[in-house]
């Protein structure tokens, strides 16, 4: 049985089926339909213009599942990845999706806006294709520090093509190690130190030298503490992380020593290891009780939206945390970041209620039944929950 697109594609069906697909009337699925708009819009001049306005009012939740999903059809996904196209909302989607040609992320590394090519610059895959951070390069809209983080990158992957070509076993796994740590050039990190401190002059003098204060237990996770340890319980913290450290598991005893390292810094050290440190020293850094220095994890080029999505679930962090995510474009284009930080209880109410109009309808449902959360955050998912599922029904409080 052939597909309606193939019908279309042919021209065997009457005309007034692909009015109705142009209009988007017609009873199939979603990603079906959504195909057929786009070669409506592509090769069609009598219905190409009813076609593109009825993409410009489709589902956003419908357009990004399309975005993410591997069995999309490639002329669907090659149009969402386009520079003339392009939704910003779904890039995250698109680069996380395999079966985006990565022709098409070329094109829109050396022809996007620079929305895109900012995200791109953070990119996994992207970090992992010459091609692809060559053409980033030659955007003119990609600033001058992501420039140099790009180039960096380029260099890493060149250099360790040169390194197998005379040695194969010896360069195996090093690459996606160092990529995936963010690796940056010293210079530009100075930079961006300098860029922080500068910018944050006054408070910094106001905030004085502030020792180290994990806020919550910092050994295993636990949101214990929902203030700032004591100078005495932050010392008896680092004591107890070292002498476990000791004790057989890698990950406990990097995480001792990085506490270690840590406690002996003064405020601007601690912001500069944000800065240049490792993922693990991050962790730590983001639940600082001094808000200079666990802001300045959030500024960090070396961090991943994987490691925001879990600091968004903490509850063991500064509301200042939580709020400065919800500030940074680059983090909300995230759906886990955005849900996370909306299901999380010590998310300051007014960000919370900014954030809700953007979750899934199960989302929503699950916020309306979480006891977390606050009265008012329930009821109003409850509402919203309401009219996603009937949006043509005037729901009342």
């Amino acid at each position: 049985m052939s597909r309606m697109i193939d019908l279309i594609r042919e021209s065997a069906v009457p005309a007034s089926i692909v009015q109705a697909a142009a209009k988007g009337e017609l009873k199939i699925p979603d990603v079906d339909l959504l195909e057929i708009l786009i070669h409506l819009v592509l090769h069609d001049q009598e219905y190409g213009d009813q076609a593109r306005a009825t993409l410009s009012e489709w589902d956003q939740e419908s357009i990004r599942s399309a975005a993410a999903n591997m069995q999309t059809p490639p002329e669907v996904l090659e149009y969402l990845a386009s520079a003339d196209n392009l939704q910003p909302a779904l890039l995250m989607s698109l680069l996380g999706n395999p079966s985006v040609p990565e022709q098409s992320l070329v094109k829109l590394a050396k022809y996007g806006p620079r929305e895109a090519v900012v995200l791109m610059a953070d990119s996994a895959r992207v970090g992992g294709s010459m091609e692809i951070l060559r053409a980033l390069i030659s955007n003119p809209l990609l600033g001058g520090l992501q420039a140099a983080a790009v180039k960096q990158k380029l260099w890493l992957i060149e250099g360790q093509l040169a390194t197998q070509l005379a040695d194969p076993e010896s360069a195996d796994a090093v690459l996606p190690e160092i990529v995936a740590e963010g690796a940056q050039p010293d210079n530009v990190l100075d930079e961006e130190v300098n860029a922080y401190l500068l910018a944050h002059a006054e408070e910094l003098a106001a905030t004085g030298e502030q020792e180290f204060q994990p806020i919550g237990n910092i050994q295993d996770g636990v949101a214990e503490a929902e203030e700032p340890l004591t100078e005495a319980q932050a010392a008896a913290a680092a004591a107890a992380a070292a002498g476990i450290a000791r004790k057989p598991g890698v990950s406990i005893a990097v995480r001792g020593s990085a506490l270690a390292k840590i406690s002996k810094l003064d405020v601007k050290g601690r912001i500069q290891l944000a800065f240049k440190g490792n993922k693990e020293e991050r962790t730590i850094l983001v639940r600082d009780g001094t808000k200079l220095v666990a802001l300045s994890v959030l500024d960090s080029p070396k961090i991943s939206d994987a490691e925001i999505e879990k600091v968004a679930n903490q509850r063991n962090v500064l509301e200042s945390v939580l709020r400065g995510i919800s500030m940074k474009r680059r983090f909300m284009k995230n759906y886990v970041i955005v849900r996370n930080l909306t299901f999380n209880p010590r998310t300051p109410l007014d960000v919370s209620l900014g954030l809700m109009k953007h979750l899934q309808a199960q989302d929503l449902k699950g916020l309306s039944g979480s006891k977390d959360v606050s009265d008012t955050i329930r009821k109003l998912a409850l509402k919203m929950y309401k009219q996603k599922m009937n949006p043509s029904k005037k729901t009342t409080d």
